[in-house]
């Protein structure tokens, strides 16, 4: 193949790539909604099964042979089920004979909703108000044909003579049985088929989830089978919790419109907790056939009212206190994924794929999280964000949107500490930065951009309060992309505890400036120098954030760096060891009696910065601000031992401890 060929064949690639998901995703939605007999079947089995799940391994748990609790657990569910549909059957019987009942109920209030309307004057009322006599008048009229056969006494005309009908029927017995049997068999065999289906998953559980493991990956078996298995453990847990919530609102909505006195309540009941499947709108499409027959059953409009009022408070009170209580109110699914999903699964299969949607979903994204061919569905389903912590940090800063970056810093404040965020998230963004800026994609408006928000965002989180300062952990759920953020993080080290009062301060540490930060001349440096001041004095070093040039334009005095004992080189990129050594000795020129801690917040190999330590003669060289705060503390306090911090950063990332154990092992 020649040159020209290739090339033009590399250009082709992402159309014929298109071109092919594209056919792959028609071809998938034919195969779904032609198979449509067969695969809703087979995805109801599969949530029934995950829903028994944990109810067969805990009858197992009491040494209940397996296909007793497996059989246990399916007949419970099959009687469930049976039940379920026998209530619906007869509330539906006895409301269509009720229904002729209201006639005279609605159309007395429709004919006062048009009087009202027209009152109103010319407009959108006065057409309300004719379409509302239309309405009933159309009920008058299909009123007619009863009150004819009644007759109306001496004021009316007699009633018609009946004409006598001869009907001979011609039907067996078996067309008869036929007639009523038939409507039957398909929806009782779907049922049996799910039964079935839930059968065969339960008993073959190990060997499904082997072959998910096969699936997934046996590089690292041990790994792929934990994640595994906590997976299928969560994903049954919450479709259980889900059915329970659902069910409980179900009661309470039955038990509220019995109470009401509207009719059929049982029926109203199982249709809001089926309904209640459909994500955000489900529990209130379920109140709308229960308002309309309050309407029509009440002739005021009480009824109407607390009805309303019931399905609203059930679920608020279970979107907003139950859910959270039992599984932090996340499916796993971003809000449009949702939407997205129950419109697709619809589409598909009707009403029943609107029900299914949610759930059915769920699966298909945790199998995302597990199989790496299908990530994209995670990446596109799924509510984790899709960048990492860092990179939506650095995204956030280039953007110019500083107040997005602090609300989610405040939620991620509310699990860990502000030296564990600006480590774990800001100083990670600002490393990602620093690539850019050296190698000039980020320069001019955007660096101006790039600072100016980092900044701003520092000065945002300047009076945040964390548990190590009084705070309280927040129970509130926190968002998706904050939870990510903390589980990224890890938990907090134990420095991040620590706050020295002034009593427990040096002689030397307790002027009104103990510690000054200089920054260097990066273009990141002043940032991560006001991270460092900031979090030193939030832990009782009083710190100030000076960048070294303007320094050196105006040298203090030495009575001005009397009181200063430490002072705190800050760089992001050094620009070589010369560069340091310079910089001490300018610091000892103005505070011969400060010690020296300088802080390389890029990444660098342990031997390297031992010896670069032993090079330039400082105190301390650190990598990250949580192993700042701990040599800090440990040079001021009086008698005090702080533990050497742990990082969560890259391997290469280590406090003074471990770069000293490094060397002692080289």
């Amino acid at each position: 193949m020649d040159i020209v060929t290739s090339q033009m064949l590399r250009r082709a690639l992402p159309l014929f790539t298109a071109l092919a998901i594209g056919v792959l995703t028609l071809s998938i939605a034919a195969i779904l909604t032609l198979g449509r007999e067969i695969f809703v079947p087979f995805a109801l089995g599969i949530l029934l099964a995950f829903i028994l799940a944990p109810i067969v391994i805990g009858l197992q748990r009491r040494r209940v042979p397996r296909m007793l609790a497996i059989s246990g657990a399916i007949l419970a569910a099959t009687v469930a089920i049976v039940a379920l549909g026998f209530i619906i059957a007869l509330q539906i019987t006895s409301l269509v004979g009720e229904i002729p009942s209201y006639r005279l109920t609605v159309q007395e209030k429709l004919q006062s909703l048009s009087a009202s309307a027209q009152a109103s004057g010319n407009g959108p009322f006065s057409r309300a108000a004719v379409a509302l006599e239309e309405m009933a008048a159309d009920i008058q009229h299909l009123a007619a044909p009863a009150e004819t056969t009644r007759g109306n006494g001496a004021d009316g005309p007699p009633a018609p003579r009946p004409i006598p009908v001869t009907v001979e029927n011609e039907t067996s017995l078996f067309d008869t049985i036929g007639a009523i049997a038939l409507p039957l068999l398909q929806p009782l065999a779907t049922f049996g088929v799910v039964i079935i289906f839930a059968i065969f998953i339960l008993l073959q559980r190990e060997d499904l989830r082997n072959r998910f493991i096969r699936l997934a990956g046996t590089d690292d078996l041990q790994q792929t089978t934990a994640a595994i298995d906590d997976a299928a453990r969560r994903l049954s847990k919450l479709l259980l919790f889900q059915l329970g919530v659902n069910a409980a609102f179900g009661v309470v909505t039955a038990l509220g419109l019995w109470l009401l006195g509207v009719p059929s309540p049982a029926l109203w009941g199982i249709l809001g907790g089926i309904l209640r499947f459909i994500p955000y709108v489900g529990g209130f499409v379920g109140a709308g056939l229960p308002m309309l027959l309050a309407f029509a059953v009440d002739p005021g409009w009480s009824m109407v009212i607390w009805t309303a009022v019931l399905y609203l408070g059930a679920e608020t009170i279970l979107s907003n206190v139950v859910e959270p209580v039992l599984y932090g109110h996340s499916t796993g699914l971003s809000p449009v994924a949702i939407l997205l999903a129950a419109t697709i699964w619809a589409f598909l299969w009707g009403p029943v794929g609107l029900i299914l949607a949610t759930p059915l979903t769920i699966c298909l994204v945790v199998m995302g999280r597990h199989v790496p061919r299908l990530a994209f569905i995670d990446v596109m389903f799924g509510d984790r964000p899709a960048l990492s912590p860092p990179q939506i940090f650095y995204q956030r800063m280039l953007a110019g949107a500083p107040d997005e970056a602090i609300d989610q810093a405040h939620d991620f404040l509310r699990q860990r500490e502000l030296a564990t965020y600006y480590d774990e998230v800001a100083l990670e963004g600002l490393r990602i930065a620093h690539e850019d800026v050296a190698r000039f994609a980020v320069e001019g408006e955007r660096l101006e951009t790039l600072q100016r928000s980092t900044l701003e965002l520092v000065e945002g989180l300047k009076s945040v309060r964390t548990s190590a300062l009084g705070g309280r952990r927040g129970k509130k759920a926190m968002s998706a992309e904050a939870a990510a953020a903390v589980d990224a993080a890890g938990p907090d080290q134990e420095v991040t505890r620590i706050v020295q009062r002034q009593q427990d301060l040096a002689p030397a540490w307790r002027g009104d400036r103990p510690v000054v930060c200089l920054s260097g001349s990066n273009a990141l440096d002043g940032a991560v120098t006001a991270m460092l001041a900031q979090v030193l004095t939030r832990h009782g070093l009083r710190a100030e954030a000076v960048s070294l040039a303007s320094l050196i334009q105006n040298p203090p005095s030495r009575e001005d760096a009397k009181g200063v004992a430490l002072v705190c080189l800050s760089f992001v990129e050094p620009l070589s060891t010369v560069h340091l050594r310079q910089a001490v000795r300018r610091v000892h020129r103005f505070a011969p009696r400060a010690r020296i801690l300088i802080g390389i917040w890029r990444q660098r190999d342990p031997a390297m910065l031992q010896e670069l330590k032993r090079r330039v003669h400082a105190d301390a060289l650190v990598t990250t601000l949580n192993g700042a705060l701990a040599a800090a503390l440990d040079m001021s306090g009086q008698a005090m031992h702080v533990p050497a911090p742990e990082t969560h950063a890259a391997p290469n990332v280590t406090d003074e401890t471990k770069v000293e154990a490094a060397v002692e092992a080289v």
